[in-house]
């Protein structure tokens, strides 16, 4: 049977109960330690008492389930689970700092800064759904930062597990989350969708922009579901200082159809860190909410029809991968640029929804002054672009499915991998230069791109009996 109750110095499997931190209407926090371990380490507990909801117990044992199959610098490190038998519990690691909640004092922030906030939540999402797992609860209270800078999500008690039994929705037939944020399939019991979570970091990047939510705050059913139907106001209807590229993203995450959003946070986070090449449509200039006919149409169709469902495993973004293409314009002949161009389009063929980021490195000086100028005059940067465009168009493919990037660097293979990693590239694409003396003795920048990346590499040369 559980212990009805907990003081600070006394130890429950080991570890020795200090302070308690937080007592919400769920669970309760509390500081522990564990002899011979350092670090700092925080206990969840339920709340048990009688007449509690139910469903508080099975969201612990689904975050209990959940947290020990999780890794990496976004979700806090498992330490242990408490039998239901005895006193249920999850250890885990203490976070320094605060989480997202208090910020909410500064809206509405500027649209760069809530840019920088959405990217590096967008990883952290990205980094959650290629471990099989949707949070589902995403909002600001749920969302912590770690020293080195990378956003940490927090509470999986909501959480959906690809490879778990959903207990949540075996044993439950209403939507569990934070109205708010809350995406429309969610509000019809679907808790399968990866892209539920990109609508929520919509909601958040609204919010945080405008100072207003844009789905209100509904506590019942009934105000949830009206977001099935009516669309928020445009951002720029409320500060009409957000630049066109903002309110095209947040209004992309917002679609009440979940194909119409962005497939993977790994695209979404590509564009907030990459405004300029962000492709405008009508989202972006729009000042109103839609009119009366179209939102009474949108009413009177049946839910099935506004609610795609995910393809089998969506979340682990194979449909929808980044490919990065290392295009070096100085050294490539016409056969090579052919063939480069021959094996994007069969990697492309194999993932419709893939995008494509060509990039080409301008590289830096490591002591001498560097020039913006040409000895004609022209740009560097926008000479790159041009050319970059150039080498892609015999690909034809549309605009939103390509973009390009000119990057300057001193160590070009250095500057290939860092884009890799913080843009969850996972595809990179790169010709090898001709054999030289010079290659021979400092290495190759595609050789240590193949051994360093993150991601596949996939590296282009052109053989001799092609020459």
């Amino acid at each position: 049977m559980a212990k009805s109750r907990l003081d600070t110095g006394s130890v429950l499997d080991g570890f020795t109960i200090g302070t308690l931190i937080h007592r919400g209407g769920m669970a309760s926090l509390w500081e522990v330690t564990k002899q011979g371990d350092p670090a700092s380490l925080l206990m969840k507990i339920p709340v048990l008492q009688e007449g509690e909801d139910p469903a508080a117990i099975v969201s612990f044992e689904m975050e209990q389930m959940i947290m020990p199959r999780l890794k990496g610098p976004h979700v806090p490190r498992h330490i242990a689970n408490g039998d239901f038998a005895v006193q249920p519990f999850i250890v885990m690691e203490r976070l320094a700092g605060d989480t997202l909640l208090p910020q909410i004092d500064n809206v509405p922030m500027p649209a760069e800064q809530v840019a920088a906030i959405g990217a590096g939540l967008a990883d952290a999402v990205e980094a959650l759904h290629r471990q099989g797992v949707i949070h589902l609860d995403i909002k600001p209270s749920n969302i912590m930062f770690r020293p080195t800078g990378e956003t940490v999500l927090i509470d999986y008690g909501l959480a959906h597990h690809r490879d778990l039994p959903d207990l949540m929705q075996e044993e439950f037939r209403v939507p569990y989350g934070t109205g708010p944020y809350m995406a429309p399939e969610q509000v019809l019991g679907i808790r399968s969708d990866p892209r539920s979570d990109i609508f929520a970091i919509g909601c958040l990047m609204y919010f945080f922009a405008t100072g207003v939510r844009p789905f209100g705050d509904p506590q019942k059913l009934k105000g949830l579901k009206k977001r099935l139907w009516r669309d928020p106001v445009p951002p720029r209807k409320l500060k009409p200082d957000i630049p066109p590229w903002f309110q095209e993203i947040v209004l992309r995450c917002l679609e009440v159809k979940a194909g119409r959003r962005y497939p993977t946070p790994a695209q979404l986070a590509h564009d907030l860190r990459n405004p300029t090449q962000v492709q405008l449509t009508a989202r972006a200039e729009k000042l109103t909410k839609d009119g009366f006919f179209a939102v009474l149409k949108r009413k009177g169709e049946p839910h099935h029809s506004l609610i795609d469902r995910p393809p089998e495993r969506e979340a682990e973004a194979s449909d929808a991968p980044i490919i990065a293409a290392a295009i070096n314009l100085d050294d490539m002949t016409p056969e090579l640029a052919d063939k480069l161009r021959r094996t994007l389009l069969r990697i492309l063929e194999r993932a419709p929804q893939a995008r494509l980021a060509v990039l080409n490195m301008l590289k830096l000086n490591r002591i001498a002054m560097d020039q913006s100028l040409d000895e004609q005059g022209n740009n560097k940067h926008v000479q790159r672009l041009v050319g970059l465009k150039d080498w892609a168009r015999p690909m034809k493919l549309t605009q939103g499915r390509v973009t390009y990037h000119v990057l300057e660097a001193v160590d070009p293979a250095d500057k290939i991998l860092d884009y890799a990693r913080v843009n969850n590239v996972d595809h990179i694409v790169m010709g090898a230069r001709a054999n030289s003396t010079l290659r021979k003795i400092l290495g190759s920048v595609s050789g240590k791109v193949a051994m360093e990346a993150p991601c596949t590499v996939t590296v282009v040369r052109i053989r001799e009996a092609e020459d």
